[in-house]
């Protein structure tokens, strides 16, 4: 650029660009941008880097306003398809789903705006692409106070845990209530992440960290992306961590003090990165420490973010062979676990810098209290249990035949990236089905359901009716896991356990006493065995011999006037590979 008064100009716009896209928080460090603030920050930036940054709007969230997504491409492709034909690999950032817990937001303004600014940062967009939601839950962004976050060492204001129905989308990921999630999901069928972290802050216990972190648990990943993570991506990001002086240690998820043991997080498919696991993608859940300065959080935040972007960068390849190698097993794999359980006899020493955890009388109380000292810092090995053993394993069906009523659990496969596809007949099939035989139910309403949990099943084998219009999901896919985790009704994140069949849980049709004991007394008569079984009962069971109710019900529940669909999951396994007719 020869021109002087050019090369004067482009000095200036350049200038004035950088000035444009001041973050809130370098101006004040206690200060988290508001939901509107940020995204004046990505407006402006994209405006200012048409080139390498987009700012799109995807669908509502319950507070009225639509997500957006920040797209930063070095090369300017802003297609998702076209960037996976580059084979480049996809980051996806998750900030304010906990809006109290912000750090994310500012951390991600930073960190867009220094690769949009430094040429050098921008070395590892390479062969990634970075998107980032700039605040996911914007109700509970717009609810905002001081006060909230009790145990929290600042910012001076922030936004609310709850979104605008009062419903924590860190649960939601799976069960999909809030139109928040929904917008999600279709922004990760479209982008399809090979990435996918969250930031948090966390609370629990005291020790000399500011950053730890979820990462998806080992055991519910595939074997090969299980090695990968352990043995290569993991080491990485904590060697980086400390290198930069911000050491990192694996999310503190105690039962009492760190000191006698932290336990790895069963993260199920209700949270972030056991949703990400579903689809095959490296999950992770950043979790700032609570009483650290917010400024440290934010740093922190930001630290991982770019070490994260830098190995996924340098290993673009390895990542991107993997995932479909794992998807292509996946739509092979007979057998699926679906729920599992910590093994806490394989210990693993984990160094640990923390405080000593003491008791003093409480001011408020007289009782004995705990604290940390911070004058009795210590660094030692404390115990790891980090390995989860399955508990619940299944076979696959062929397909999954779900009556057309349950239209909600298809539309939600279906936003997932499952093929799911409607009969075109009625078609009468031999299908496996399960007898929901035992259960329980949290007593209190939990992100708006009774979730069940401690489902038992029988199974049984029946000649079932089908109608045109019914759904038919085939287990040969790549999103077979998904498939498999939401529809055996013993998985915990279940759509049964998350009260999607409840109506099968209730009896609808009962029987009089006085009427019903001249038919008792005619199927007794036509049924030997029957009479056997009564009277073995009345023997082993005093209170079951005082009822006649009871033994007038035992008969009712034995006979061909007992509703056959009580307690019978709807969803049918068919077990042979049939050709059947669809839309």
């Amino acid at each position: 650029m020869k021109n002087p008064i050019l090369l004067f100009c482009f000095l200036i716009c350049g200038q004035l660009s950088a000035q444009k896209l001041t973050i809130p928080f370098e101006q004040r460090e206690n200060y988290s941008a508001t939901y509107l603030e940020t995204v004046d920050f990505y407006e402006k930036a994209a405006a200012a880097y048409s080139k390498m940054l987009q700012l799109r709007t995807y669908g509502m969230t319950d507070a009225g306003y639509p997500l957006h997504l920040a797209i930063l491409s070095a090369n300017g492709e802003f297609s998702p398809e076209k960037i996976r034909a580059q084979n480049k690999r996809i980051v996806l950032i998750n900030n304010a789903i906990h809006p109290g817990e912000p750090c994310g937001v500012d951390a991600s303004m930073l960190l867009f705006r220094d690769y949009l600014t430094d040429k050098e940062m921008r070395a590892d967009l390479e062969n990634t692409v970075v998107i980032a939601i700039p605040f996911y839950n914007i109700g509970g962004g717009l609810n905002r106070g001081s006060h909230s976050r009790a145990n929290q060492n600042g910012p001076e204001a922030y936004g609310f845990r709850g979104n605008a129905k009062n419903l924590d989308l860190n649960r939601d990921f799976i069960k999909n209530d809030s139109k928040n999630a929904q917008t999600f999901v279709e922004i990760w069928r479209e982008w399809q992440p090979d990435v996918f972290l969250d930031n948090h802050t966390s609370n629990g216990a005291d020790y000399q960290y500011t950053m730890t972190m979820i990462a998806t648990q080992k055991d519910k990943l595939s074997p090969l992306l299980a090695d990968y993570l352990t043995e290569n991506m993991l080491p990485d990001l904590y060697a980086g961590m400390k290198k930069a002086d911000w050491e990192m240690i694996p999310y503190v998820n105690v039962a009492d003090t760190p000191e006698g043991g932290i336990y790895g997080f069963l993260d199920l498919p209700r949270y972030s990165s056991g949703y990400a696991a579903l689809h095959h993608a490296l999950g992770f859940t950043g979790e700032t420490h609570m009483l650290k300065p917010f400024a440290d959080r934010v740093r922190s935040t930001y630290t991982f973010m770019k070490i994260l972007v830098k190995k996924v960068n340098a290993d673009y390849q390895k990542i991107g062979n993997l995932r479909e190698m794992t998807r292509q097993a996946a739509a092979q794999q007979m057998t699926f676990p679906v729920n599992w359980t910590i093994d806490t006899t394989a210990r693993e020493d984990l160094l640990f810098k923390g405080y000593t955890a003491k008791y003093k009388p409480s001011a408020v109380t007289g009782l004995d209290r705990l604290y940390y000292d911070h004058a009795a810092p210590f660094e030692k090995n404390v115990p790891f249990y980090n390995t989860y053993r399955q508990t619940v394993s299944v076979k696959k069906p062929a397909a999954y035949l779900i009556p057309q009523a349950y239209s909600e659990v298809a539309e939600r496969l279906l936003a997932n990236g499952a093929a799911v596809k409607k009969l075109s007949k009625n078609v009468l099939l031999p299908v496996e089905m399960y007898r929901i035989t035992d259960y329980k139910s949290r007593p209190a309403p939990y992100e708006g359901h009774y979730l069940h949990y401690a489902v038992e099943t029988e199974t049984e084998n029946r000649t079932q009716d089908f109608r045109k219009g019914d759904y038919i999901v085939y287990v040969n896919q790549s999103a077979n896991r998904f498939i498999v985790e939401t529809l055996e009704p013993q998985a915990p994140d279940s759509y049964f356990a998350w009260n999607f069949f409840d109506g099968i849980l209730m009896q609808k049709e009962y029987f009089s006493s006085y009427v019903f004991e001249d038919l008792a007394a005619e199927i007794l008569e036509n049924n030997a065995d029957l009479q056997k079984e009564l009277e073995a009962k009345r023997q082993s069971d005093a209170e079951f011999a005082k009822s006649g109710r009871a033994q007038l019900d035992f008969i009712y529940r034995n006979s061909p006037h007992y509703e056959p669909t009580f307690n019978l999951y709807p969803v049918a396994r068919l077990t042979e590979d049939l050709e059947i007719e669809t839309e």
